[in-house]
């Protein structure tokens, strides 16, 4: 009976190698979009409501770690194992600068305000760079004390928050002192860490753990134990009752967020999965794993037509764009030699 609750997925090819990490922008007048990250080197940018490729960012010479896309989806960033960062064009694909590490850069997040990127990796040093200076050096924070793993922004830029990859918890630094004014206590290191839309929460996954913090007064609010070791979490944006998390049993897990009750069981991926995001209207969800396919999971497509035959009703009516309208919006994309190939092999179950 279960699976018949479950939506076949739309099933994006292109990537070589393991997907590593995923990120939706929010909702823009041209639709949202997805970028991923994985092992191959080339980041790719997709609509994010109908998983269709739009171009691949070619630059780096090493394995890329994380990637995401500014508040308007104009400008995307990405870290890597070739020791940089980079920022791109999200319109064009032009790579606009590379930013020099003495190391692996694991991940890195734009600021709300689009005008600073944050990184870190193994140096377990924090980097926050100026934008609108990107030759400018960047402001150091080097006192975290492990190799960094997540990092994210919150109360409106005035708080980073990171998890290191060798010990557990979560520092919250205060950006004016550059000194850590909190730590969450976990049980292992933290490998996924969200902050939700609402700036309510933060979602973190350790171990075989997913919990959830008051954001503002770094209270436990929630504490759920997974079937498994999971990686990654993501916490539904539009009602908040509801989380995805995947990890090393392949599948992708839906939980009740005020019971812990799990509610849905996504099979198909035939490999651990080391990613997942909801979109930011909260009627999908996306999941990128070992075996190199990015998996779009559809929420109750019965309801969905209701919430769109109601105008109105939240953000569903902003994310209609047509493939033709997104085509136009990256006219000039840069694609690489392959960019035909990838076209081709993608494959969307409907």
């Amino acid at each position: 009976m279960e699976k018949k609750k479950v939506a076949v997925p739309l099933v994006c090819h292109g990537h070589s190698r393991p997907v590593v990490d995923l990120f939706y922008s929010p909702i823009t007048p041209d639709g949202f979009f997805l970028i991923s990250a994985s092992k191959d080197s080339s980041p790719m940018l997709r609509n994010g409501e109908t998983g269709d490729w739009i171009g691949t960012f070619e630059g780096h010479k090493g394995a890329v770690w994380s990637c995401c896309l500014d508040t308007n989806a104009l400008y995307a960033a990405s870290g890597s194992a070739d020791f940089t960062a980079k920022l791109w064009n999200a319109l064009t694909g032009d790579e606009l600068h590379s930013f020099d590490h003495k190391h692996i850069v694991r991940t890195c997040a734009f600021s709300e305000d689009a005008h600073s990127l944050l990184t870190g990796g193994f140096e377990k040093v924090l980097r926050i760079y100026d934008l609108n200076r990107p030759d400018a050096p960047p402001r150091e924070v080097d006192n975290s004390p492990g190799s960094i793993r997540t990092v994210a922004w919150l109360h409106s830029d005035q708080t980073i928050l990171s998890s290191c990859s060798d010990i557990g918890g979560v520092r919250l630094w205060d950006l004016r002192s550059g000194k850590i004014v909190q730590t969450l206590e976990t049980k292992s290191p933290v490998t996924s860490a969200e902050v939700s839309q609402d700036g309510r929460y933060i979602t973190t996954a350790d171990g075989s753990t997913v919990n959830f913090w008051d954001a503002n007064l770094f209270g436990l609010v929630k504490s759920y134990n997974m079937p498994c070791n999971v990686e990654s979490a993501s916490l539904e944006p539009k009602h908040g009752n509801k989380f995805a998390a995947g990890g090393e049993d392949m599948w992708v897990h839906v939980f009740d967020f005020h019971t812990g009750e799990q509610i849905g069981c996504n099979k198909g991926h035939h490999g651990p999965v080391h990613c997942v995001r909801f979109a930011p209207g909260g009627e999908s969800y996306a999941s990128g794993s070992e075996d190199g396919t990015i998996r779009i999971w559809q929420i109750s497509p019965a309801s969905q037509e209701e919430n769109r035959s109601h105008p109105g009703n939240g953000p569903t009516e902003k994310v209609k764009v047509s493939a033709d309208e997104v085509a136009h919006k990256i006219e000039g994309f840069h694609i690489g030699k392959e960019g035909n190939a990838l076209e081709k092999e993608m494959v969307l179950n409907t």
